[in-house]
């Protein structure tokens, strides 16, 4: 129980820190633009304004529900420990005498490195990030927008996050779809749908963008692999050795979003990476 209060007390100082860090400028242009864009939907003549006026208000509640649901969501990222290494972490992989003796040299190679910046023991699939002076567990990348690590801590809150966002995104795009009218001249139609036309940029801008990293990360995730795996396996020292079709951490589509969506918990990859290794198929 001591462990565990002085770990949740961790998380929270690291938290704290981040709120104040050098991100504080991200998350207030990200939160500004959202509530922006959604006030420039509910006061153009969009389809939100005219359930607003006839006194129809379950659809405008919902989408602004939503959207504070993926603010909240995008802090949750954000701020949150993605699976900093703090400690030296004592790392048990489950061999046998013989098995340890057949993969002498990979075991002691993986399960002795030290990060070179922060001269902490790293376990296996964790990366130090520049950008936040830590080793991460299970490290993805560096996200500037959130201005966080994507780890193994918060990675499924960031899909979580995309997807909402993605719903929030679509609805917007229609809703600012909706708004825009024919007027007689070009000049009028500008004065009339500036902020309209702007926010609809914003919001198509956007939607691809999330479309693309929402597709490319539950992509990743059904292999169990990252993008720094992902991109990088020629230099990484467990994976450089495999073919370019093999990974030792895969199996199969549905226990892979079992266990990255539903095992909440930290995985210690280096039993999964040495038994495959040792008991090849």
């Amino acid at each position: 129980m001591g462990e565990w209060n002085e770990s949740a007390r961790r998380h929270r100082e690291i938290m704290f820190k981040n709120l104040f860090a050098a991100g504080f400028l991200v998350r207030t242009v990200h939160t500004v633009l959202t509530w922006a864009v959604t006030l420039v939907l509910f006061l153009h003549e969009t389809d939100l304004q005219k359930q607003v006026e006839r006194g129809d208000l379950l659809q405008p509640v919902v989408f602004v529900l939503l959207v504070l649901v993926s603010v909240l969501l995008y802090f949750l990222v954000s701020l949150m420990d993605p699976g900093y290494v703090l400690t030296d972490p004592e790392v048990k992989v489950g061999l046998n005498e013989e098995q340890e003796e057949m993969i002498p040299h990979a075991s002691k190679a993986i399960r002795l490195r030290r990060c070179g910046y922060c001269t902490l023991q790293q376990p296996m699939r964790a990366k130090h990030c520049q950008s936040c002076q830590h080793c991460v567990r299970r490290y993805d990348h560096h996200c500037p927008w959130i201005e966080n690590c994507v780890g193994e801590r918060n990675h499924r809150f960031f899909i979580i996050y995309l997807a909402v966002q993605l719903i929030v995104l679509l609805w917007g795009f229609q809703l600012g779809w909706s708004g825009f009218y024919t007027y007689p001249t070009w000049k009028e139609w500008l004065h009339h749908n500036i902020f309209l036309l702007a926010a609809f940029l914003l919001i198509t801008i956007f939607t691809v963008v999330v479309i693309l990293l929402l597709v490319s990360h539950l992509y990743l995730i059904s292999c169990n692999t990252t993008t720094w795996e992902f991109m990088s396996r020629h230099r990484i020292s467990y994976l450089k050795h495999c073919g370019p079709d093999e990974n030792p951490f895969d199996h199969g589509i549905v226990q892979n979003l079992w266990i990255f969506f539903c095992i909440c918990r930290i995985i210690s990859w280096e039993n999964i990476y040495f038994r495959d290794e040792s008991n090849p198929v």
